[in-house]
């Protein structure tokens, strides 16, 4: 495929595919820096994936980047590294690029097909996935990367103990709002959760939904349980239910779907007909007053980013407090077997540098480099806010579809939650009815 070829001929090709075989339990990341997600694309990519525009093979000056958000700014962002990698290397980067769900959902197909000389993807648990099935190469030769911390070539890591990724940035979820909305309505950010509560009401008397929420793609409920979970039961228990280890008709579980339930009355209804963005819209036309998600969010303010704040979610337990957050790591892999393996590590040692971070930061998205040496002269306050939370943090998980098995999350713990949200009065069905499947898909 050319970078002329349209998204709708590259769509074309893309058919659903499931997700099967075991995953290995995923390091856990603790510390300063953080974490990763799911994606996919098809197999039938005969014709486009993996084509290198030039005939590719040995001394190729192209490329293949596949490519997880087709939306303008992530577009830029693409364009503007891979324009300064031809810069510096006089290596083309043709980018075939998919939208975030479309590419998530067959990604196990893409890769067995004919994929582009490297995909955007994450650390930790699902790159390992792909990595055991051979289905990622290694790059482990293209490590140590200079500026990239010994935390993240763990998550970056296979089972085997060799190197299947490369980080190009992170980001933090958060609980995020106007401060012109707190200043005028004489708010203030909570650090419990009566606070939470007590700010929730204050919200809806003053004729405000207290809580945005979307979730008609499935994912961003994920979250809110994420952040429950932590703060009601712990980090160390939230990863071992993500591995399968604990039930999920435990009454620990149960006690977070009785914490969610309570809170729903405090979210925007009708949520599952909502898209992300169209939640995000309320917070910036001033009807809702928080909103929990990632900095991503900032994509839905882009007059008025300097109003944005954020606080992380407030501690349930004292014994636990509030020190675990979500904060994936966003990178790229290399094909197992691409048409032009020596170009695409050469632009995968690229993409980790201050020089790609620098041409990435020339497009406003809010991530932060995952290099320790990149530039942050010119971070927003979001992003040097994020910094400071990701740096205070104890505990760092990738977020719910990266921490589990990619099978488990979309076919199980998607319907479930939506069925909750829905419905968040018969807790113990839905539990019952996780685990059941948990079983049958973990083997125990």
């Amino acid at each position: 495929m050319t970078r002329s070829q349209t998204e709708a001929e590259y769509l074309a090709r893309l058919v659903p595919s499931s997700v099967a075989a075991t995953l290995g339990r995923r390091t856990v990341l603790k510390g300063a820096l953080g974490a990763g997600s799911l994606v996919g694309l098809s197999g039938l990519l005969a014709a486009c994936g993996g084509d290198s525009g030039d005939g590719g093979g040995a001394g190729s000056t192209t490329v293949s980047l596949g490519s997880n958000e087709s939306g303008t700014t992530f577009a830029d962002q693409r364009q503007a590294m891979a324009d300064a990698f031809l810069e510096a290397t006089g290596t083309t980067v043709a980018i075939n690029a998919v939208d975030h769900n479309t590419f998530q959902e067959n990604i196990n197909t893409y890769l067995q097909g004919n994929p582009d000389d490297v995909f955007s993807w994450f650390a930790g648990f699902r790159m390992r996935f792909f990595a055991e099935q051979g289905l990622i190469g290694e790059i482990s030769d293209v490590w140590p990367l200079e500026g990239i911390p010994d935390s993240f070539q763990e998550a970056s890591t296979g089972n085997d103990g060799g190197q299947y990724f490369v980080p190009q940035s992170y980001y933090p979820w958060a609980v995020f709002h106007r401060k012109s909305m707190f200043d005028e309505g004489g708010y203030s950010q909570p650090t419990t959760l009566d606070e939470l509560v007590s700010l929730c009401d204050q919200m809806q008397a003053d004729g405000l939904v207290p809580i945005a929420f979307g979730d008609s793609d499935g994912w961003p409920a994920m979250g809110t349980f994420d952040m429950l979970n932590m703060r009601i039961n712990g980090f160390d228990y939230h990863i071992a239910l993500m591995a399968g280890e604990e039930s999920w008709e435990s009454s620990e579980v149960k006690s977070v779907f009785e914490q969610w339930r309570d809170l729903l009355p405090y979210h925007q209804p009708d949520a599952l007909g909502r898209t992300w963005q169209e939640a995000a819209q309320t917070l910036q036309q001033r009807q809702a007053g928080l909103y929990i998600l990632g900095t991503f969010v900032n994509e839905q303010f882009p007059d008025d980013e300097d109003d944005l704040d954020f606080f992380t979610f407030p501690e349930i337990d004292s014994a636990i407090g509030a020190a675990a957050i979500d904060a994936p790591i966003d990178g790229f892999c290399m094909a197992a077997d691409p048409d032009n393996a020596e170009g695409a590590k050469e632009f995968l040692a690229y993409l980790a540098s201050p020089e790609a971070a620098a041409a990435a930061a020339t497009t406003g998205l809010p991530f932060i480099a995952a290099n320790t040496d990149a530039d942050t002269s010119e971070y927003s306050a979001i992003q040097q806010k994020s910094v400071e939370l990701v740096g205070e943090a104890e505990n760092i998980a990738q977020f719910l579809d990266r921490d589990t098995r990619p099978d488990f999350a979309s076919t199980v713990i998607i319907p479930a939650f939506q069925q909750f949200i829905g419905n968040p009065d018969d807790i113990g069905g839905l539990t019952k009815s996780i685990q059941e499947q948990k079983v049958s898909i973990f083997g125990s």
